[in-house]
C-alpha cells in the first residue's frame, strides 16, 4: 500500500498538504511551516519516506482512548523522522494545535495569511481505521513531497 503526504501550500506560518492513500486522496492536513532550521513543535516534519507505527503509551494515547473508545488502538505515529519523535496524525483544526504534527480535515480555510482544516474529529475517525491498518503491516512507508514553491 502506498501512502503519501503531498504539500500543496504554505502560509505565514502553516502548511496545507494533502493525504493519500493508494492514490485515492483521503483528507487534508495542517503542518506548521517548512523551516530549514527546526524550531521544536513549530516546524513541518521533513520529505522523505518513513514508517507508522501504533504507539500505545503516553498521556495522548489515554485521551485518544477515552475520546473514541474502541476505535482507538494507539496514536498514528510516523517514526524514522530525523531530529523528530512523537508525530502523531491527530485531531487539530488550527496551526496552534499542530505541536510538530500533521492535524487531519475534510475541509480548510485560508485566514489572516494561515491555514486551518475543518471537521478534524469526523476526519479523524475517516481515516483512522486505514492508517491503523497501514501502520500494523511490516515495512509500511509514508512518503511526504511539496508539490509547491516556497
Amino acid at each position: 500500500m502506498e501512502t503519501k503526504i503531498i504539500r500543496v501550500a504554505q502560509g505565514k506560518e502553516s502548511t496545507l498538504s494533502q493525504l493519500y492513500i493508494n492514490g485515492i486522496f483521503q483528507c487534508y492536513l495542517l503542518e506548521d511551516k517548512i523551516r530549514a532550521v527546526k524550531i521544536p513543535s513549530e516546524t513541518a516534519i521533513p520529505n522523505g519516506t518513513f514508517s507508522l507505527k501504533l504507539n500505545t503509551y503516553g498521556a495522548k494515547n489515554v485521551d485518544y482512548k477515552k475520546a473514541f473508545g474502541k476505535l482507538h488502538e494507539g496514536m498514528i505515529e510516523i517514526t524514522g523522522l530525523p531530529n523528530f519523535n512523537f508525530v502523531y496524525i491527530h485531531t487539530g483544526n488550527i496551526i496552534k494545535e499542530t505541536a510538530g504534527c500533521p492535524l487531519c480535515g475534510f475541509g480548510f480555510v485560508f485566514i489572516d495569511g494561515n491555514y486551518e482544516v475543518s471537521q478534524s474529529v469526523a476526519t479523524y475517525k475517516m481515516i483512522y481505521p486505514k492508517l491503523a491498518a497501514l501502520a500494523k503491516l511490516e515495512n509500511n512507508k509514508i512518503t511526504i513531497e511539496n508539490n509547491f514553491q516556497f
